[in-house]
């Protein structure tokens, strides 16, 4: 094995993570089947080779939009240790986005699933692809075919610390997908913190129910269980029955709101079903405040709630214990994602990058060794995105509380400005969320010919209840001021979700844009 003294690579990082008994289990899947730590190594030991044989160089970029599976987790381990440059794809995305992230990348190699193979080939090799390999949810693909007659040791290519490990694609609901680039040093901050200020501990065993082609299941959930060395129970898709089975053998769970409302359905969701765990987290999207507390009541544990994006991995937290940086504190605080993981700063700024005084309200602006170099191939965005003072506007909106607690009001996109007044969704939506008998909403603006654009609510019922839109709208008097209130209130039945639960506004906007609200 390479020297870790000598080499920034992260695989070097993990792989001295890696117990003494290699022949311990490290991955359970759903299906029943074993992974040991050996297994890994020999594993991504294979794919590396093969790559590498293929004529693969340190800093080509690898896509892979394949299911996933312990095997596609090699693949990246294998990228990692070839030096290259890692680029998941959404199994979701469709042939005209594949062609644009493939021609933008400019991958030197790309692995699809069988069933794509067809049309993924020609966007490859019409864009100087060296080799498309296919992979199946199934160990079956010509991936792991040609790797299985490589040799299965391989010491990791050096690298530095800012050598790209993974260039990420935002998930493009606001305009044409940005690509941020990711180091191997970015990576290895991150998780090195996380694996501190989450209090990881030697027992520990994380159930993985995550997309691993994201970086909440990918870099947080991944890196933390491998550093660490603690095996996972591993399911190629999120079933909150078994959840529930394996919530006794395990001590970590991660997850997006929308898997924590779903346990909660279950009837078997009892302090005694969740005696073992340790630590739930939830991230990726906000958390209502109604399932805070319901996951409260139900199971006797506190979800841990933080804040990260794909440009900067995770950037604050709430308290896993007492936090001397911030008086002792050690409250999980619904409603918000908590302090700057240590190492990291947050400011709050106005439109001209000038800090503003606590509790008011602004953009949030980051700097850390997490934060990513910038956007592939586009350095006019990454240029607009970073302060003169090199601080990254991460295009939230948010305060700082007296005892130093992050809240996210929304996004700077999606404030709506009505009568010259500023509206941020995400305050409105709490209101909402509190009356009786509202699961869920989701506040855009539309154009008024008076206002500019004034709010319309969209609302989900909790099962069996009967919302009255007028009467919502009414409740919301007195608990917020009038210019807040939307305007209109539609009851529906579902709202649109990426794949990490986040309700896609852009949808909703171009869905609703056309109401006319000019009497209201």
């Amino acid at each position: 094995m390479t020297d870790t003294a000598s080499t920034a690579n992260l695989y070097d990082a993990l792989r001295a993570a890696f117990p003494a008994a290699l022949d311990a289990w490290a991955i359970e899947t759903d299906t029943g089947f074993v992974y040991t730590w050996r297994d890994l190594d020999r594993g991504s030991a294979m794919l590396a080779n093969e790559l590498i044989g293929r004529g693969l160089v340190p800093g080509a970029r690898l896509v892979a939009q394949v299911d996933k599976s312990v095997e596609a987790l090699m693949l990246y381990l294998a990228a990692l240790r070839a030096g290259l440059v890692y680029v998941p794809l959404n199994t979701a995305y469709q042939p005209a986005e594949v062609a644009y992230f493939i021609d933008n990348a400019e991958p030197a190699a790309v692995v699809c699933t069988p069933d794509r193979f067809g049309w993924v080939s020609k966007l490859a090799f019409r864009a100087g692809a060296q080799a498309v390999y296919t992979l199946g949810p199934d160990r079956q693909g010509t991936l792991l075919e040609r790797a299985a007659h490589r040799a299965d040791t391989q010491t990791p290519v050096p690298v530095g610390r800012d050598a790209l490990a993974s260039i990420i694609y935002t998930s493009g609901t606001t305009g044409r997908s940005k690509g941020a680039m990711l180091t191997h040093g970015n990576l290895l901050a991150n998780a090195q913190t996380l694996r501190t200020y989450w209090g990881w501990q030697p027992q520990d065993v994380l159930i993985h129910v995550l997309p691993i082609f994201h970086v909440h299941g990918l870099f947080v959930a991944v890196h933390g269980a491998l550093l660490n060395g603690s095996p996972m129970l591993w399911a190629a898709k999120f079933d909150p029955r078994l959840v529930l089975d394996w919530l006794p053998r395990a001590t970590v769970f991660m997850g997006v709101p929308t898997l924590y409302t779903r346990l909660l359905s279950e009837s078997d969701l009892t302090p005694e079903r969740c005696a073992h765990m340790r630590l739930f987290i939830s991230g990726s999207a906000p958390l209502l405040i109604e399932t805070f507390r319901a996951w409260q009541q139900r199971t006797g544990h506190t979800i841990l709630e933080r804040y990260g994006m794909s440009e900067t991995i995770m950037l604050t937290s709430n308290p896993y214990g007492p936090d001397d940086r911030f008086g002792g504190q050690s409250e999980r605080r619904g409603g918000t994602v908590g302090f700057p993981l240590p190492g990291v700063e947050v400011r709050i700024a106005d439109a001209q990058d000038r800090p503003l005084p606590t509790g008011e309200v602004g953009g949030v602006q980051v700097r850390g060794p997490s934060v990513f170099q910038g956007y592939w191939r586009m350095p006019e965005k990454t240029a607009e995105d970073f302060t003169a003072d090199g601080w990254f506007r991460t295009g939230d909106v948010g305060f700082i509380d007296a005892r130093g607690y992050l809240t996210l009001v929304g996004r700077s996109k999606d404030v709506l400005i009505s009568g010259g007044y500023n509206v941020y969704p995400a305050e409105v939506e709490g209101a909402i969320n509190e009356l009786p008998g509202v699961a869920e909403s989701a506040v855009i603006g539309v154009p008024h010919p008076e206002w500019g654009e004034v709010g319309l609510a969209l609302v989900i019922a909790q099962p069996g209840a009967t919302l009255d839109p007028d009467a919502l709208l009414a409740a919301l008097r007195g608990r917020l001021a009038g210019y807040k209130i939307p305007k209109r209130c539609v009851l529906v039945d579902e709202l649109p979700r990426n794949a990490m639960g986040k309700v896609q506004k852009n949808l909703l906007r171009e869905r609703w844009r056309g109401m006319d609200l000019s009497a209201a």
